[in-house]
């Protein structure tokens, strides 16, 4: 079966959607699929960094395409960057024979578009993997205005992509409430969540160790952020909780990611503060396993359109976590698999730092395994095979079939 995969990030890249769909594609590749991706062949959080723009690499071809780079501190620069690879991503597909099946991400917003648009010019089945919504998100965080005809443009572009789509994917039951009210058969509707890296990622006592000691964090609590630092999830409160704790030598806090809201967390000049880039994945359970305790955040108005992955590769470290947002989400959803997960809405610094105090008391591991690579990915591929009609094809597979509408 020949695939074509979508989106802005890819290997070598290390943010979240970049790693899920190389597992995606290696795993494709490795049962005899033809994969093609096409990407982009800068650095999504460093865009001077650089990738060949051919390459052929665990028998996928990577067809990385050039972008305007105008950086990331304001709306329009953003615009621009998204555009531009979308219209040199469109030309690209035009010279690409047909697949049996085109699968898209999001990254950029509506990249979906232009893979229903090839479907239907070149054929072949197309299914949609929905890490975030857009332009919904976009809305939300007052960039557009609900009722601007940008943002019904862009609206129907995003129906016509669900229109076009065999299968849709989403990662949690507030995502899939929200495609289905915009109209989309339920039936063609599946929840697969984010698998953790479990090949990868586990708790390391020795990688703990090297981590602290390199970044000066062996005698302290640390608290830790690892992930976007984009306003769906903002860090206000943590950072609040931060600067009352300042005078806490015991307790750190190590921000670790990417981001246009990283600026905030460095200018906040915070002497308990540590900042870092984005961790590769086999330098990953190190730093997870460096933490005390986890913080994820989730804005009051984006449940059912982001989704933080990053509650997966911690619940594989088993370090207690501490959620900022609102009292109902996938993560809390999540929460009662987790022996110490502590919960304060945005707003509520002092309900932070108690939680700190709290955990500080009772350190604790558990590890959980219920979202394993080997079960999902299992799960979204025979998604893919099944919506292309080829498992007919492939008698010595056995897939995991996911019950209808899951």
């Amino acid at each position: 079966m020949k695939i074509l995969l979508l989106n802005q990030c890819f290997y070598p890249d290390v943010v979240s959607t970049a790693q899920h769909l190389t597992d995606l594609a290696t795993e494709l590749a490795s049962r005899g699929h033809e994969v093609t991706v096409v990407t982009s062949n800068r650095g999504y959080d460093d865009p001077s960094t650089r990738f060949k723009r051919r390459e052929r690499w665990h028998d996928i071809d990577i067809i990385r395409i050039p972008a305007l780079s105008f950086g990331k501190n304001s709306r329009w620069r953003r615009a621009f960057n998204f555009g531009s690879f979308l219209l040199v991503c469109s030309i690209r597909l035009l010279t690409l024979g047909r697949f049996d099946v085109s699968l898209a991400l999001t990254s950029p917003p509506l990249i979906s578009f232009l893979a229903a648009l090839f479907v239907k010019l070149k054929g072949g089945k197309f299914c949609f993997w929905v890490m975030d919504l857009n332009p919904d998100e976009a809305i939300a965080a007052g960039w557009l205005d609900e009722l601007s005809f940008t943002s019904r443009l862009l609206q129907r572009m995003l129906r016509y992509s669900f229109n076009v789509a065999t299968q849709t994917i989403v990662l949690d039951r507030f995502m899939k409430e929200r495609v289905i009210a915009k109209g989309v058969d339920p039936e063609r509707v599946t929840i697969v969540p984010p698998w953790s890296h479990d090949d990868h990622v586990s708790y390391s006592q020795t990688g703990r160790e090297e981590f602290r000691q390199r970044h000066g964090l062996s005698d302290e609590f640390v608290v830790m952020y690892s992930g976007n630092h984009s306003p769906c999830h903002p860090l206000d409160t943590l950072l609040a909780a931060a600067r009352a704790l300042e005078a806490r030598s015991d307790i750190a806090f190590c921000f670790i990611g990417g981001g246009s809201e990283q600026i905030k967390v460095r200018e906040a000049g915070l002497s308990n503060v540590t900042c870092l880039s984005y961790q590769p994945l086999d330098t990953l359970s190190s730093s997870l396993s460096a933490a005390d305790l986890h913080v994820i955040v989730m804005g009051e108005k984006f449940v059912g359109i982001v989704h933080p992955c990053k509650i997966y590769n911690i619940l594989s470290v088993g370090a207690p976590v501490l959620y900022i947002g609102p009292e109902t989400s996938h993560v809390t959803d999540i929460a009662s698999q987790k022996g110490q997960f502590f919960r304060a809405r945005h707003g509520e610094v002092d309900a932070v730092v108690a939680a700190i105090l709290a955990a500080m008391t009772n350190p604790s591991r558990e590890p959980a395994t219920s979202f394993s690579k080997q079960n999902l990915l299992a799960e979204l591929i025979a998604l893919i095979e099944v919506n292309a009609d080829l498992t007919d094809f492939l008698p010595d597979r056995h897939p995991v079939r996911p019950s209808p509408g899951r």
